[in-house]
């Protein structure tokens, strides 16, 4: 995938979500009588400016993609006009400063939901739970899963795909329940019930695989050790390896699946290995030196061959989830607020210690999952802009001083004590804010830059 492709897929991604961040706080001021004098998607030089409507509004994109504002009339901001007071941002009772503030988030949260409408409409293609090898000595094992059973529900939460049961797995173990109730269905239609226990997880691994920290893998159908493509100049290609090549053992050890090939490559890298291959009913020998690539912080071999995949065989195991249009609002407003809960939750685990802030991402973090959600198809950056969309509108309502939940919280505050906070008070705190977001997008960064040098 290609810098490009993974910033434009960024920045469109940023337009959008800011986009309607600004215009959330634009209809609300406008609706409330106040006059708006800008709207900026960006910060930096304009690279488009324009004035529209009765009020002559100065609409302007900015060359950097990382933000934007609504500018009101407001006599905090410079001189106005005796005719314009009543339409001042200042002038107005607590309740619409409250209503126009919070127009934002909620916006991002509309927006979340008639993504999530719309991809529940569309079809969300994902894997059928369908368990493979469970890991030895892992939660899965100790609550005797078994190859081949199927995940049917979570605490009597319905499960369709793997997608749901990592979903409902990460919640409760976010909410610290240590015991849950998975159902199982198993190849002859037996029913099982089976107590998980979530106890052991590190809390610091919530953002990796989480159904694998668990024990949990895919159900994979058997593949074969034969060649299906050699990459044009890989180590197998200048090896001789050929399309059809059956491999049947690496330095005399039996290759009885294709995971058994690639466990003995991507466990030697850099290491000479001798293959016996069956090619035309004939056996021969080549060697090859796996290259060594880094992968999740480790280095791992690889020679440039893929299977031969019996395609229907996967075919079998695919689902696609759909609702119809009435159903699929409902089940958007849920996943909308299942996430908003989700993403407080986290960020409460973080504050007390509970889970460690290496689980936050920044720019660069997000633009290369925006460039892979984009890579995959529509359904995965609509998904990709849904989730970022609920991620941006809850940080904007933490009450941090400087953001939209800083605001709230000085109205809260006007509201309760019958009169507005002083300009000093407000000063300070917007300089606390300013402190308190630069620290947070530090460690952002550094957990991104960790993350690149982990590879």
């Amino acid at each position: 995938m290609s810098i490009t492709y993974t910033i434009i897929a960024f920045i469109i991604a940023l337009g959008v979500l800011i986009t309607f961040h600004e215009f959330g706080h634009y209809l609300v001021a406008r609706w409330s009588g106040v006059k708006v004098l800008r709207f900026c998607i960006g910060f930096g030089q304009p690279i488009f400016r324009k004035r529209f409507g009765k009020d002559q509004t100065e609409w302007v994109v900015a060359a950097i993609p990382l933000g934007g504002y609504v500018k009101m009339l407001d006599e905090n901001e410079g001189q106005v006009p005796h005719e314009d007071l009543p339409r001042a941002f200042n002038r107005q009772p607590v309740g619409r400063r409250f209503a126009i503030v919070a127009a934002g988030p909620i916006a991002n949260f509309l927006l979340a939901i008639v993504l999530y409408w719309w991809l529940f409409i569309l079809g969300i293609n994902g894997m059928k739970p369908v368990l493979g090898p469970v890991e030895p000595g892992s939660p899965a094992a100790q609550a005797k899963f078994e190859v081949g059973e199927t995940i049917v529900s979570i605490e009597n939460e319905p499960v369709a795909s793997w997608q749901d049961a990592r979903w409902s797995l990460l919640r409760h173990a976010i909410d610290r329940s240590t015991n849950i109730k998975v159902q199982t269905v198993d190849k002859s239609g037996a029913v099982h019930w089976r107590q998980l226990n979530l106890s052991q997880i590190d809390p610091n691994e919530l953002s990796t695989n989480f159904p694998g920290i668990i024990g949990f893998t895919s159900y994979q159908p058997r593949i074969n050790p034969v060649v299906g493509q050699v990459i044009a100049g890989s180590v197998a290609d200048r090896a001789g390896l050929s399309v059809n090549d059956e491999i049947i053992a690496v330095n005399e050890i039996e290759t009885q699946s294709w995971a058994d090939l690639v466990q003995h490559i991507r466990g030697n890298p850099g290491r000479l290995l001798t293959l016996e291959i069956l090619r035309n009913d004939r056996l021969i020998e080549l060697t090859v030196t796996p290259e060594s690539a880094s992968e999740n912080g480790r280095q791992v071999g690889k020679i440039g061959i893929t299977p031969v995949v019996h395609q229907g065989e996967f075919d079998e195991l695919l689902v696609t989830v759909s609702y119809p249009p009435g159903q699929a609002w409902g089940k958007a407003v849920e996943k909308t607020w299942e996430t908003i809960i989700l993403t407080l939750q986290m960020l409460g685990k973080m504050i007390t210690g509970d889970v460690s802030w290496k689980n936050i991402s920044g720019p660069i973090s997000i633009a290369d999952h925006a460039g892979q959600s984009a890579q995959m198809g529509l359904v995965s950056y609509l998904a990709f802009l849904a989730l970022i969309s609920v991620s941006i509108g809850v940080l904007n309502l933490l009450p941090i001083p400087i953001l939209d939940g800083g605001h709230l919280m000085f109205y809260l505050i006007e509201i309760v004590k019958g009169s507005p906070i002083s300009d000093g008070a407000i000063l300070i705190g917007q300089k606390i804010g300013l402190a308190m977001l630069l620290t947070l997008m530090l460690f952002a960064i550094y957990n991104d830059i960790s993350r690149l040098i982990a590879g």
